[in-house]
């Protein structure tokens, strides 16, 4: 069973678009700081590690990939809130503290949320545009089929 969820998971992520990944991404962080508060709760402070060194790799890669040159002020900005979370999370595994794994746990489903309102509003304005180049191509076809006539 576990090699066929294997197989699903990486047809999932070969086949996913940038934005998919990102969300992806984004859901994974979110999993892995919930379950390092649970793994404080049940005292398995290895699980807790395990799954906080995790969110913290992906929260790094964020970090890794941001484009300051095209973001700006947001990438700065987005670069100094990632900063902040790898800290938060570095204290609670230091200190087994679930309190900053739910300001993470905040942080990330918030901007989760937001990358995922921007992904929707993409995808709808390529539908859009894909609908009126459609419609001006049918046009077109129209035009030159009575022209030809």
């Amino acid at each position: 069973m576990n090699a066929y969820l294997n197989q699903y998971q990486n047809n999932l992520v070969s086949t996913a678009s940038r934005e998919q990944i990102l969300l992806m991404l984004y859901d994974g962080a979110i999993r892995f700081v919930r379950q390092a508060s649970e793994a404080i709760a049940d005292r398995n402070y290895s699980r807790k590690a395990t799954m906080i060194n995790k969110a913290m790799a992906i929260i790094s890669e964020f970090s890794a990939t941001l484009d300051f040159e095209v973001g700006g002020d947001i990438a700065h900005n987005l670069f100094a809130l990632y900063d902040y979370m790898n800290r938060e999370l570095v204290k609670a595994n230091v200190k087994n503290d679930p309190q900053p794994l739910a300001i993470v746990d905040k942080l990330l489903s918030d901007l989760r949320e937001t990358w995922g309102e921007a992904v929707e509003i993409v995808r709808r304005e390529k539908a859009e545009e894909s609908a009126a180049a459609a419609r001006l191509g049918g046009e077109r076809e129209a035009r030159s089929f009575s022209v030809s006539l």
